[in-house]
């Protein structure tokens, strides 16, 4: 497959705009006997099938993983604020 195709949508899939489309767009071209290399020819036919479903699910799995690593940033930023803005600082003398 070729470079600037993956480029492309990996750059669409990552736009939430287009996520959907894209997604359902590849799930029925994976579905249709409609393709750019027929399934009826052995072995060929399937190719352009399993490399776009291979770069469907490591798209999807890249996005997945993006918002994982976000989302367990946020909280631990969240829990550095929250240790950090209650504590204080105290000079204590000892009363005799």
């Amino acid at each position: 497959m070729s470079n600037a195709f993956t480029e492309w949508y990996r750059k669409l899939i990552r736009d939430s705009k287009y996520r959907w489309l894209i997604i359902g767009g590849t799930l029925i071209y994976l579905l249709s006997p409609i393709d750019l290399l027929p399934d009826m020819i052995p072995i060929i036919g399937q190719v352009d099938d399993v490399l776009i479903l291979t770069l469907l699910v490591t798209e999807v799995s890249q996005v997945l993983m993006d918002r994982i690593k976000a989302s367990k940033q946020k909280t631990t930023e969240a829990v550095v604020d929250s240790t950090t803005a209650e504590s204080v600082d105290v000079n204590a003398v000892p009363v005799e």
